[in-house]
C-alpha cells in the first residue's frame, strides 16, 4: 500500500464529523493525558503513606464500586440536565476528588474521596456517549465512538509514560496535574461543546407536551436492550480478568514481575498503533457479526493463556483479546445508542456503563479467588467458555434487534421492544405519525400533508404523537 492510499484511508477514517465532535475528542485526550490516580494511587498508598496491600486494593474496589452508582446517576442527569452540563459538573467533581488526595491522608478519608472519584468519572461517561450520538449521522456513530476511544488510549499511554518520569515530583503533585487537566477538560466542554439534548416536543398550541417518565426499571424492561447489557458484562468480565489473573500467572510460572509490565504494555501500543486500521476494516460491518467476532477473540485470547510459558507467548494472547476490544467497545456504544430512544439516551448509555462497573468490581475478586484456589488453568478455561457463550448469545439473540449497520429498520422489531401508549421509539407511530415526514394518516413533519395542510401546522398536529422519553 502506498503513502498516497494510507494518507487517503486515514483521510476517510476522520472526515465527516462536525466540529463539536472534535471539541470533545480533545476533552478526551486531555483529560485521559492528565489521568495520574488510579496509574499511581496504589504505589501512592503503599510506598509514601505505608498502607498495606490489603488497604490499596480495597481503595481501588471502592472506586469501582462508585462508578456502580455513578453511571445510572450520569444517565438520568444528562437526560433531566442536559450533556453538557452533566459533563462539566463531573469533571470538576473528578478535579475537586484528584486535589483532594493530595491533601488527605486519614484511611477513611482517601477511602471517601477515592468512592466520590468513581463516582463521577463514571457519571460523566453516559453524557460522553449520548452528545456522540446526537450530534454524528446514525451511519458514522461507530467510527466515531472508536474515535473518541483511540483518544482515550493515545491519552492514557501519554499519562503512563509522562506520569512514571514526573513521578520525582512527588505523587501529590501528580494528582495536582490530574486535577488541573480535568478542570481544562471542563473548561473545553463548557465553551466549545454545545449542548445536543433533544428539544422538547410541542402540541398543536405550541406548548410542551407531557413526555412519557422514563427510570432505570423501565430501560431495563427494554429486552433486547437489557441482553445487550447482560451480554456486555459477560464480555467484561472476561475483558477485566486478565489485569489480575495474567500477573498471578506470570508470577506463578517464575516470570519477573517487570515481565508483566512489558507484556500488559502491548495492550496500549497495539490500540494506540492499530485502532484507526480496525476501524476501517471494519466499518459498515454487522454490528451482530462484530460483537460476537470481538467475544471469541476475548475467548481465544484468555484461553490461549492457559498455554503460555513464556513473556513472548503471554504478550502474543494479550494482542488477540486486544483486537477484540478494538472490536467490542465502539460497537457495542453503537449498539446502546441505536437502541435507546433519542430522548433517554443518557440513561441507556448509563445503564450499559453499570455494566462495566460491575463487572470492574466484581471479575478482579473472583480472578484472584480462582487463581488462589482451583489454579490459573481454570480461571482461563472460565473466561475462554464465557466468551463463547456471549458470542452465540449475540448472534442468536440480537439478531432482529440490531440488524444490518445500514439502512436500520426498527419498524417491524418497534412492535416487540413495547412501544406503549401508541407510540413507537423509532419515530413511527402506531397513530400514523412519522418523524421521517412518511405517515399512514397523511400527517407529515416535513413538506406539506396529504390534505393540503402547511408543513408547520402538520409538525404541531403531529408531535404529541412523536416517540419522546424524558426525565
Amino acid at each position: 500500500m502506498s503513502i498516497d492510499s494510507l494518507r487517503r484511508s486515514a483521510r476517510a477514517t476522520v472526515s465527516g464529523f462536525p466540529p463539536g465532535f472534535w471539541w470533545l475528542w480533545l476533552s478526551t485526550l486531555v483529560n485521559r493525558t492528565g489521568a495520574f490516580v488510579l496509574t499511581f494511587l496504589p504505589l501512592y498508598l503503599t510506598l509514601e503513606l505505608g498502607h498495606s496491600a490489603w488497604f490499596s486494593g480495597l481503595v481501588v474496589a471502592l472506586h469501582g464500586l462508585g462508578g456502580v452508582a455513578g453511571s445510572p446517576l450520569g444517565g438520568a442527569l444528562t437526560d433531566r440536565w442536559g450533556r453538557r452540563p452533566t459533563m462539566v459538573t463531573m469533571h470538576l467533581a473528578a478535579a475537586a476528588c484528584a486535589a483532594a488526595l493530595a491533601v488527605v491522608t486519614a484511611p477513611w478519608a482517601i477511602a471517601t474521596v477515592v468512592l466520590l472519584m468513581g463516582v463521577a468519572m463514571q457519571a460523566v461517561r453516559p453524557s460522553i456517549n449520548a452528545t456522540i450520538a446526537d450530534m454524528v449521522p446514525a451511519h458514522d456513530v461507530r467510527r466515531a465512538y472508536a474515535l473518541n476511544y483511540w483518544a482515550l488510549n493515545l491519552g492514557f499511554a501519554i499519562a503512563s509514560i509522562g506520569g512514571g518520569a514526573a513521578a520525582f515530583l512527588g505523587y501529590r503533585t501528580l494528582f495536582v496535574v490530574d486535577a488541573v487537566a480535568t478542570v481544562l477538560c471542563a473548561v473545553i466542554v463548557f465553551l466549545r461543546l454545545p449542548e445536543t439534548r433533544p428539544e422538547t416536543p410541542v402540541d398543536k398550541r405550541g406548548e410542551p407536551v407531557a413526555e412519557a417518565k422514563v427510570s432505570m426499571l423501565t430501560v431495563l424492561r427494554d429486552a433486547p436492550f437489557r441482553t445487550l447489557v447482560l451480554l456486555n458484562l459477560l464480555v467484561c468480565v472476561v475483558f477485566t480478568a486478565p489485569w489480575i489473573g495474567l500477573p498471578l500467572t506470570m508470577a506463578g510460572q517464575g516470570l519477573p514481575a517487570s515481565s508483566f509490565g512489558m507484556v500488559i504494555a502491548v495492550n496500549g501500543i497495539v490500540i494506540v498503533g492499530f485502532q484507526l486500521l480496525v476501524n476501517k476494516l471494519t466499518d459498515k460491518r454487522s454490528p451482530v457479526l462484530l460483537l460476537s467476532l470481538s467475544s471469541l477473540l476475548f475467548a481465544f485470547g484468555t484461553g490461549a493463556t492457559a498455554l503460555a510459558g513464556s513473556s513472548v507467548a503471554f504478550a502474543m494472547t494479550v494482542i488477540v483479546w486486544t483486537v477484540g476490544e478494538m472490536i467490542h467497545v465502539p460497537t457495542n456504544a453503537a449498539a446502546t445508542a441505536r437502541l435507546a430512544p433519542e430522548h433517554a439516551r443518557g440513561r441507556y448509555q448509563g445503564v450499559m456503563g453499570m455494566s462495566w462497573a460491575v463487572a470492574g468490581f466484581v471479575a478482579p475478586i473472583a480472578a484472584g479467588a480462582i487463581v488462589g484456589g482451583p489454579g490459573p488453568d481454570v480461571l482461563w478455561a472460565a473466561t475462554a467458555a464465557i466468551g463463547v457463550l456471549a458470542a452465540v448469545g449475540y448472534y442468536t439473540r440480537l439478531r432482529k434487534a440490531l440488524g444490518d449497520e445500514d439502512g436500520p429498520s426498527r419498524e417491524t422489531f418497534t412492535k416487540e421492544r413495547g412501544a406503549e401508549d401508541g407510540v413507537a421509539r423509532d419515530g413511527v407511530a402506531r397513530d400514523g405519525v412519522a418523524r421521517d415526514g412518511v405517515a399512514r394518516d397523511g400527517v407529515a413533519e416535513s413538506g406539506v400533508t396529504e390534505d393540503g395542510v402547511p408543513e408547520d401546522t402538520s409538525r404541531n398536529a403531529g408531535a404529541a404523537g412523536q416517540a419522546s422519553v424524558s426525565a
